[in-house]
């Protein structure tokens, strides 16, 4: 099949030029920075908070043994797990423990959010720049017919940004949203799970205490 029909620099430029700056100019720089980078996550593996449950689990025999001191010895990836296991040994409570990953967690979850919403205002603005383009195209033709040879590219624009501007909105940014999306709700839904082995965490009593309150 040819494809060269169906390329045209100047629908391309109206149609993703002008989505690219509405997008722009409704998105604040912060949101816009997370949605690009939000796209090297399509790639990777859904969060799964099973091996941290496994690393709060060990780190429940440590402090056990020699009490939460010795955390702050551990390497811990997960930023979350990472800031609950710094307020424990700074002596948080079970309570305090579980609000801050509460807050965590939705910081994290809006920025998700914000991001989803950068490609789906782009799926939303597409087509209608899509039709804007059209709108030239027709005003071109118009203009031109008393030159034939000018009516064909005119209408080619006013088709093609139509074509674009839906194959922008469907196959792009629609898909990448809602996979974020997808992505975002998993993800807030695995750290729920860490919330209650971390606040039990703070909560644990080393062995040698209780021989000494024996």
């Amino acid at each position: 099949m040819n494809f060269g029909p169906f390329l045209d620099p100047l629908a391309l430029a109206i149609v993703f030029g002008g989505t690219v700056l509405a997008v722009v100019l409704r998105t604040p720089l912060g949101d816009l920075g997370r949605g690009i980078v939000a796209l090297r996550t399509l790639a990777r593996r859904r969060f799964d908070a099973g091996p941290l449950l496994a690393q709060v689990a060990a780190f429940r025999r440590i402090v056990r043994r020699h009490g939460v001191i010795a955390l702050d010895r551990n390497v811990i990836a997960d930023p979350d797990t990472a800031a609950a296991v710094a307020a424990i040994v700074d002596g948080a409570t079970p309570d305090q423990v579980a609000e801050l990953l509460e807050q965590r967690r939705l910081a994290r979850f809006e920025r998700h959010r914000a991001a989803a919403e950068m490609w789906s205002a782009a799926a939303d603005i597409a087509p209608a720049m899509g039709m804007i383009g059209t709108l030239i195209g027709l005003v071109q033709m118009f203009t031109a017919m008393r030159d034939p040879k000018t009516i064909g590219a005119a209408m080619a624009v006013a088709l093609l940004t139509t074509l674009y501007g839906a194959v922008i909105a469907c196959l792009i940014a629609t898909p990448i949203a809602a996979r974020l999306k997808r992505q975002s709700r998993h993800e807030a839904h695995e750290r729920a799970r860490l919330a209650a082995p971390l606040a039990e965490l703070a909560a644990v009593e080393p062995r040698h205490a209780k021989d000494i309150a024996a």
